[in-house]
């Protein structure tokens, strides 16, 4: 998931490059979100994990 943000924002940063404001746009939001759901499921892991450890 932070692989597909990563490729995302990097779309994101061409197109700004070029001039697309719309679509830089609506690819840096969806890396934003994708960032943000990999974190989500990062720290409920973490959580799971430790929880299980004991």
């Amino acid at each position: 998931m932070l692989h597909y943000a990563v490729v995302f924002f990097i779309i994101a940063l061409v197109a700004a490059l070029f001039g697309f404001g719309g679509i830089a746009a609506g690819a840096a939001s969806i890396a934003q979100v994708l960032f943000f759901l990999f974190l989500i499921v990062a720290v409920v892991s973490l959580v799971v994990g430790l929880v299980r450890g004991k």
